[in-house]
């Protein structure tokens, strides 16, 4: 289960994050350097990516504030509502390392020196860093809580193009591998609902930075502004902008495969109403957060639940469990899941099955100083009914967790005739409302056997079940859900 609780979220938030770390609360104070763009000044192109109104506009602040000036104004607004509260200096605007360097410096020690500043961010480009630059930020990165947010928006070559990205993808890996070794923390931003990409798309770009490991992620709307080129291409071809549904489940998907220990640091857009076309349904900011929450709760999901199919295996044990519920793991293994069921079920009561010694050990040493509801059977599942007779129509859920022992004897395995045999009792002990769990591990050759068998059976019988998958590997691991009722086919 998702370890943020006291977030109220299940997701990593950056206020949950920033209040482990620093034991209070900490906002960014928005700052501008007056900088520009390669993909802006001409260096690699003019008017920036279509989506940037500075850039459709050539907006640069050539007379922005000095730097302290700026702090102390967004300071005094947010403390309004946060009193005491330690501060990020977060330098926005633009590619805040294309510049001259010193100018940079400069900028970057002056806000060190303010009080309770904590750390900085960096907003860029991932072709806006040079060795020396790079240098500079090693330095700095062993003197203050440092963080380097970097644009990548898609990791699809041809969407890139579209938006007039102006760098590739092979540049960002360059860039994020250089900060990287140099243990310098990297949030990456990313696009939804960018022209012409698909669902699967956006869901292949969060798969890609949970592989690379990122330190954050910031996930924005495609929002469409006025006077920008994006503008003028969506009045042309009407391409498909995402309803506020479709959002909140391409994001709820993306949470699902990024590891849980990726920091959160924004999930929707925050467009100013004047300027914004499409989607309108943006403007309600917390409408969109509280959907996300809702959606992640009615799935009973949470961030890094699709990386395991574990977790999948046992979001569908606890469902509709009580705390009485009489419960079987006809495959004990190791313990675990046998401490789940009684952790769920409270007064209940679990028979637990293996044939191998070492299981029943193994689970009786994790459960016997927490728990005396339990009864443990050194014999194979097939024997279940026999030894369970009595408690038939009395069963909640049966649980099976196919394959060999984790660490164990690899050679002693489930089979598929004894598996089958266990199912056929499994439904003769079930209640009404019962339900058989089943992970079936098909990437060894019993296992596959065992995935084909199973499969057959149910069809044959016409039993209802559902299928839950985390991958498209074949080979992977998955579970099968079946339901006490037949099916009407």
């Amino acid at each position: 289960m998702f370890k943020y609780t006291d977030s109220n979220k299940r997701y990593h938030t950056l206020d949950y994050y920033y209040k482990s770390k620093y034991g209070s609360k900490v906002f960014k104070v928005t700052l501008d350097l007056g900088l520009t763009c390669p993909n802006i000044d001409g260096t690699k192109g003019y008017g920036g990516c279509i989506y940037c109104k500075a850039g459709s506009k050539g907006i640069l602040n050539k007379e922005q504030k000095p730097i302290k000036e700026q702090f102390n104004e967004v300071k005094s607004i947010l403390h309004k509502k946060w009193k005491n509260a330690k501060y990020i200096a977060y330098f926005q605007n633009n590619s805040n390392t294309y510049g001259n360097l010193n100018y940079l410096k400069e900028s970057f020690e002056e806000v060190l020196t303010y009080d309770n500043v904590v750390g900085i961010n960096i907003a860029t480009r991932a072709d806006c860093i040079n060795e020396e630059c790079l240098e500079y930020l090693t330095n700095l990165n062993e003197r203050t809580d440092l963080v380097i947010e970097l644009g990548l928006q898609t990791i699809h070559e041809n969407t890139s193009n579209l938006i007039n990205r102006g760098h590739s993808l092979k540049e960002f890996e360059e860039t994020y591998k250089k900060l990287k070794n140099n243990n310098i923390k990297v949030v990456v931003h990313i696009i939804n609902g960018l022209p012409y990409e698909t669902k699967d798309m956006m869901i292949e770009t969060a798969k890609y930075l949970n592989k690379l490991k990122i330190d954050g992620i910031k996930i924005h709307m495609l929002h469409i502004l006025k006077d920008t080129v994006l503008e003028k291409m969506y009045e042309k071809e009407k391409f498909h902008i995402l309803t506020k549904s479709e959002y909140i489940n391409i994001v709820c998907d993306q949470l699902e495969y990024l590891n849980e220990e990726i920091v959160i640091h924004r999930i929707t857009g925050d467009p100013i109403k004047e300027d914004l076309v499409e989607p309108i349904w943006l403007i309600k900011k917390f409408s969109v957060l509280n959907d996300i929450d809702k959606e992640l709760k009615k799935r009973n999901t949470y961030q890094g639940f699709n990386l395991s199919i574990l977790n999948k295996s046992r979001s569908l044990m606890e469902t509709n469990l009580k705390n009485n519920d009489i419960v079987i793991d006809a495959t004990v293994g190791n313990g675990k899941d046998s401490l789940f069921l009684l952790n769920t079920i409270n007064k209940g009561y679990l028979f637990g099955f293996d044939i191998q010694k070492e299981a029943i050990q193994n689970t009786n040493n994790l459960l016997k100083d927490k728990f005396n509801n339990y009864t443990l059977y050194n014999t194979g599942h097939q024997n279940m009914y026999s030894l369970l007779e009595e408690y038939k129509n009395k069963v909640s859920l049966v649980v099976f967790n196919l394959g060999y022992l984790p660490k164990g004897d690899k050679t002693i395995t489930t089979k598929s005739d004894t598996t089958i045999k266990a199912i056929k009792d499994a439904f003769n002990l079930l209640n009404n409302k019962g339900h058989i769990v089943i992970t079936i591990y098909p990437g060894h050759n019993e296992g596959l056997k065992e995935s084909i068998a199973i499969k057959n059976y149910l069809n044959k019988k016409k039993y209802e079940y559902y299928e839950y998958h985390n991958t498209d590997n074949k080979k992977a691991p998955y579970v099968i859900e079946i339901k006490q009722k037949k099916s009407q086919n």
